[in-house]
This record gives structure tokens, sequence and C-alpha cells, in this order.
């Protein structure tokens, strides 16, 4: 795995947001108390001042601020071949919109050219995904739209899409 060597918080509307960056990307980015926290111990080194954390804060401020963040922080992080399908199928997925974990797995069976791929494989890639909100991991849901499996809690993907529903409602309403 990607070594963290530095470590900053941001604190957002729906909690403690940890920061994790190699020096020159983000690692990781994980809501206090979510599934899948990595330990974090002897890594522990104020990553505030580097050029990616510094992006990623303004990322985050526009994100809550009710803005859509019109650019991407610098990413690095080792996954599975399988996760980086998957990873890569949530960054396509618009702001303010949502796609099911059984689409992603459609999606990622055609293009591999095999029959079917297991949506609840899907679902564990998702649910591992080392990046919180830059990918955007709440807007994978369960058929019919259903809210399912965030490791940072259901309440926050609730408020999270309500966050990006209204963003994208109040846009239209401007262009009007």
């Amino acid at each position: 795995m990607t070594e963290i060597r530095y470590v900053s918080r941001y604190t957002s509307p729906l909690g403690g947001i940890t920061l994790a960056s190699d020096g020159e990307y983000l690692t990781g980015l994980w809501f206090d108390g979510q599934t899948h926290f990595p330990s974090l111990s002897g890594y522990e080194k104020d990553g505030s001042g580097l050029p990616a954390v510094i992006q990623t804060v303004k990322w985050l401020d526009a994100y809550f601020g009710g803005e859509i963040p019109d650019f991407t922080p610098p990413l690095r992080f080792e996954l599975t071949p399988f996760q980086e399908e998957v990873c890569a199928a949530m960054l396509k997925i618009p702001y303010g919109e949502t796609s099911t974990y059984g689409a992603i797995a459609k999606e990622i069976a055609r293009k591999r050219g095999v029959a079917r791929t297991s949506a609840q494989a899907v679902g564990g890639a998702v649910g591992r995904n080392p990046v919180s909100l830059i990918v955007p991991c709440h807007r994978v849901v369960g058929y019919g739209g259903s809210l399912t499996g965030y490791a940072g809690g259901l309440y926050r993907k609730a408020a999270l899409l309500e966050l990006e529903k209204k963003t994208v409602n109040k846009k239209d309403t401007e262009r009007k």
C-alpha cells in the first residue's frame, strides 16, 4: 500500500475528516469513525502545508460551500486492478447524479468482455475507496436508488447527495 507519511485534519459540516498524503499526492480521505479507516500511527507528521493537502482543502471548502469543484487534487493510491476499475467508474458519475452497484458491475463486465461481474464485489471495492468524496462513492446506490453501504455512515451519504441535489438545483435556477 501507499505509505502515508503526512496527515492533517479538516472539519466538515458532517464531522471531522482525516487527509493523508505521501508528500506529493493525496493518498487518503476518511470521515472520522468510518469503516476501513487505516491505522495512521507512526505517520502523524503535519501535512497541512503540502500543496496536495492545500488543494484538497480548497476542494472540500468549495464542495461543502455548495459549489461544484472544477478540479481534482493530485491523487495516488495502490489498489487491486478491480478496485481501480471501480474507482474509475465512480469518477465518471456526474456531480448530483447516482449510479448503482449493478450498473457499475455491468459496465466492468462489458469492458472485460465477460458475461457478468458481481455487484457485491463492486460494493466491497466501493466500501474500500481510500479517497472518499473526491472519488464519489456516496453517489453509488442500491437497486432502485436505495441508500445502502457507505463506509462513512448512511446519514452522511444522504446528506452528501442532498447537498449535491441542492447545488445542482440552485445552478439550474440561476441559469433561467
